[in-house]
């Protein structure tokens, strides 16, 4: 099976299309680094091309409200749109366990807009809700120390270790469409 990762020289990605590769697809590596840049839709025809289908693990450069909320319906739509005139056959994307429950975050209104595209398209396509990654624990510390002092939120997380996420996406990308949503979280999805 032939599968483009959009964002695939990322964390996610590159970690995703090791495991398709060692499954026997042709995982291939799509973004702006190898000429593919969804936001403008250059090389998005070019890379899709005999593609059966596009993974999209990708992420806004930036997480101030406006620029990334245009960032994924900007992207997802210049996406779907040459997967549909590619004949691309399933449409998988990674997104946020409980996006549409935080309205007030910017980047989750972002995550649902996403989401609402790729379920409207009419085109085969699985979401994966991922928690957060175990990678990304230290940079969320960082950003919410002043000082000595850490401020983190009461919420309770449930995070899991990027491999465990490319794994469950791998599956994802190389299985039959949900026409749904799967959510993982540290070992739920095993």
């Amino acid at each position: 099976m032939k599968i483009v990762v959009i964002g695939g020289t990322g964390l996610i990605g590159s970690r995703t299309i090791a495991k398709l590769t060692e499954h026997g697809h042709e995982a291939v590596s799509a973004s702006p680094s190898s000429g593919v840049n969804t936001l403008t839709g250059e090389g998005l025809a070019d890379v899709l091309t005999g593609v059966d289908v596009v993974l999209d693990v990708s992420n806004s450069p930036s997480f101030e409200d406006a620029a990334v909320l245009d960032f994924f319906t900007r992207s997802t739509t210049n996406i779907l749109a040459a997967e549909k005139e590619a004949g691309v056959k399933h449409h998988v994307a990674l997104s946020v366990v409980g996006s549409q429950n935080l309205p007030e975050s910017g980047y989750m209104r972002a995550k649902v807009a996403q989401e609402k595209l790729i379920r409207d398209s009419g085109e085969p396509y699985t979401l994966v809700h991922a928690t957060q990654f175990f990678e990304f624990v230290n940079s969320i510390a960082g950003a919410a120390t002043v000082g000595q002092d850490v401020h983190l939120s009461h919420a309770l997380i449930q995070p899991i270790a990027a491999d465990d996420v490319a794994t469950a996406v791998a599956r994802a990308t190389a299985g039959e469409p949900l026409n749904g949503t799967l959510e993982i979280a540290r070992r739920d999805w095993r």
